[in-house]
């Protein structure tokens, strides 16, 4: 497969992508119901990313709608700033601030308020980073791996990106296998509980 089954995001597929952020929201199964709203994942991991990147968000179709999608920003710290002064304050009107000490809950809310947590200590040598999400029905036909090697890391050679990375759920054991067979590994502020795995992007000859 090169890229057939994947194209472009357009703006009418973002409610099947919050949808498919639900379904893949708990270690790559369905979060539905888990939280006290289904809108809070794709509040935190997807529409933010198709609000201030759409050109950086890809989808696998197959003819029926999507399947599963990647986002992602290339400069994290851009996207940091545009977070606090944009999509916060439209966080922050749906979801109140959280108290001490947290629920699990509102420890995700609080991602909402302090988006600093994407600021990893290897931002420099790794700016980018991605979320990648696939139905059952979508996976093990190559799309994963076709939606990082020939479209995500491609278009972040060509803007000059040394590297990409991204966090994880440690109990997602097949996306683990999955991003190290597509070359991701362990940075050093990597932990067991909360994986932090990057990807170093060759320059352009």
């Amino acid at each position: 497969m090169q890229n057939q089954g994947l194209r472009r995001y357009r703006a009418d597929d973002l409610h099947r992508l919050r949808e498919i952020c639900v379904l893949t929201g708990a270690a790559g199964g369905d979060a539905t119901g888990r939280w006290s709203t289904d809108e809070l994942l794709p509040d935190l991991f997807l529409e933010p990313y198709v609000t201030f990147a759409p050109e950086w968000a890809w989808v696998v179709d197959e003819g029926d709608g999507p399947l599963g999608y990647l986002v992602a920003v290339p400069r994290t710290r851009r996207f940091v700033t545009w977070w606090r002064e944009d999509w916060g304050p439209w966080f922050a009107e749906r979801y109140p601030a959280p108290d001490e000490p947290y629920s699990a809950e509102e420890e995700l809310v609080r991602r909402g308020y302090d988006p600093t947590v994407l600021l990893v200590p290897e931002l420099d040598e790794y700016p980018a980073h991605l979320h990648i999400d696939v139905l059952p029905e979508g996976q093990g036909k190559g799309y994963g791996r076709a939606l990082i090697e020939n479209l995500l890391i491609p278009s972040l050679a060509r803007a000059g990106i040394p590297g990409v990375h991204l966090t994880m759920d440690p109990a997602n054991t097949t996306a683990r296998g999955f991003y190290a067979a597509v070359g991701f590994a362990e940075l050093p502020s990597s932990t067991p509980e909360s994986p932090v795995l990057g990807r170093w992007i060759p320059p352009l000859p």
